[in-house]
């Protein structure tokens, strides 16, 4: 009896020990799970499986130490586009393969990423929220400053007394394919049909206190607004002096486009860029100023101006339409529009249409207070500038719309490129410290009025020269050209005294 108690007291010392190795195996790293597995005595068909560190614990090693450093590859990242896994769809604690550019879910076992790891030994993975780099299946942090550069093109950062500077030095930087770009003026990706939003973008990019304002996320730190993040992103992207490549996709800006407006601009169907840029900035003001319309925002600083509004008595089908006086109305203003004479109808001697040509400061009397602008709706009405935006925006109104079809004005506009000077044209409030402006943006529509392309003419204040950019094409031309196209829709910079 005694030696039997002792066997069974043998074999639960044996047990005890098997469940002890197995403990070892589970919980202890990498590093010693073997030295305690030679310890043990088992049968040659037992297996010992060696499992990574718990994610919550990875070890931290320098660049020096990670034999897969050199296998980053930096010509397949591209940060532009949504951020979500490419098996899952999932937004949540997403990954990057440093080798091969593709999203992933997660790096502890059973994930996308480490899945992704062990089928293809692409191994160096950085986390989107925070550029941690990782080294998988091994699971260990790697900090090296030789990844920094791929830190900054995930999330650009600029400093105040860079933005300060933008304006004062010529830069050029270089793309990984040796091709040199500007930052600032950069190509945008036309996905499908969203030309009519990428002249808007390069639009607002050239309005320096709109770019200073969202080029440090700290101004509107406290916006919830995805429009306004996804939009502050985007500036800081084509301000970027260290991208990899020369042109930026706006894809995420767009997804939040497409949300914030409900589908009415979209990728797939070309739009008014008027309508979307008056929406745009309309929804950055509501967003910013959280939803206090009268509150300032550094859209309405930049860009608001004010008109007097006089509807004659007996006109129209509002206010004044029941008045026996006139009625006298002050109207904050975006952008202003300006009506183009008709399109002759019929064809000169030598069988070629005619293209009639008008100067602006013709249209531009609309604003004189005197000259009366007749609508069935609204009535019989004369404007007057009461005061004027820092940055004035003109429209000019080329498309028609009926029950039928969208007609297109090709009336040519002639305009200065320099020295607009309103006081010339139209009474300006006797406050007004000037009233010159200088030409900065003129956007162009090229083609059929259902059909057609936009393209822009933007000047990069720090050369003095003008470039036409269409989608990813940025190229140099002479100010001449500007002046011949069908202008569509212009911004102007007031010219302080100390500029003139």
């Amino acid at each position: 009896m005694k030696r039997q108690r002792n066997e069974d007291s043998s074999d639960g010392e044996e047990l005890e020990a098997e469940q002890g190795a197995e403990e070892i195996v589970k919980h202890e790293p990498q590093a010693n799970a073997l030295k305690h597995a030679d310890s043990l005595e088992v049968d040659e068909e037992d297996e010992f499986i060696m499992l990574p560190k718990s994610t919550s614990r990875a070890a931290v090693k320098k660049g020096s130490e990670c034999p897969y450093l050199d296998t980053v590859s930096r010509q397949n990242l591209d940060f532009d586009f949504e951020k979500c896994c490419s098996v899952t769809l999932s937004h949540v604690n997403v990954y990057v393969c440093m080798v091969s550019g593709k999203y992933f879910q997660g790096r502890s076992l059973g994930t996308q990423a480490y899945t992704h790891a062990l089928e293809t030994g692409h191994h160096m993975y950085m986390k989107l929220e925070n550029g941690k780099v990782y080294c998988l299946p091994d699971n260990y942090e790697v900090v090296d400053r030789s990844l920094d550069d791929v830190r900054y093109m995930l999330n650009p950062r600029f400093e105040k007394q860079d933005v300060a500077r933008l304006d004062l030095d010529v830069k050029w930087a270089r793309a990984l394919d040796g091709t040199e770009y500007m930052p600032g003026l950069v190509g945008l990706n036309n996905m499908k049909q969203n030309d009519y939003a990428n002249i808007i973008v390069q639009l607002l990019a050239r309005i320096s206190p709109i770019r200073d304002f969202f080029l440090i996320p700290e101004n509107y730190k406290g916006c919830k607004s995805m429009l306004v993040s996804r939009f502050g992103e985007l500036m800081r992207k084509i301000w970027n002096t260290r991208n990899f490549k020369g042109q930026v996709s706006p894809h995420e800006f767009m997804q939040a486009v497409i949300i914030t407006s409900k589908k009415r601009f979209n990728l797939d169907k070309q739009s008014d860029p008027v309508e979307f840029f008056s929406w745009l900035l309309n929804t950055l003001h509501a967003d910013l100023t959280g939803g206090k319309l009268k509150k300032q925002s550094i859209i309405t600083k930049c860009l608001q101006g004010e008109l007097e509004v006089i509807t004659e008595a007996g006109t129209g089908k509002g206010d004044a339409a029941s008045s026996t006086t006139d009625v006298v109305t002050r109207q904050p203003f975006l952008l202003l529009a300006l009506d183009l004479p008709p399109a002759p109808l019929f064809k000169d001697s030598m069988e070629k249409t005619i293209i009639p040509q008008v100067p602006i400061f013709n249209i531009m009397r609309k604003f004189d207070g005197e000259t009366v602008t007749d609508d069935i709706r609204m009535g019989r009405r004369r404007f007057r500038i009461t005061r004027l935006p820092q940055f004035l925006c003109l429209h000019m109104k080329r498309f028609t719309k009926n029950n039928f079809f969208k007609e297109k004005n090709p009336t040519i506009v002639n305009f200065p490129v320099k020295n607009l000077e309103l006081r010339d044209i139209i009474p300006v409030p006797a406050d007004a410290i000037s009233s010159k402006y200088d030409l900065i943006v003129n956007t162009v529509h090229d083609g059929k009025a259902d059909q057609g392309l936009y393209r822009v003419h933007v000047q990069r204040k720090v050369e003095e020269i003008w470039y036409e950019v269409q989608d990813l094409r940025v190229i140099d031309i002479l100010p001449q050209m500007v002046a011949l196209s069908e202008s569509y829709f212009q911004v102007y910079r007031l010219r302080l005294p100390s500029a003139a």
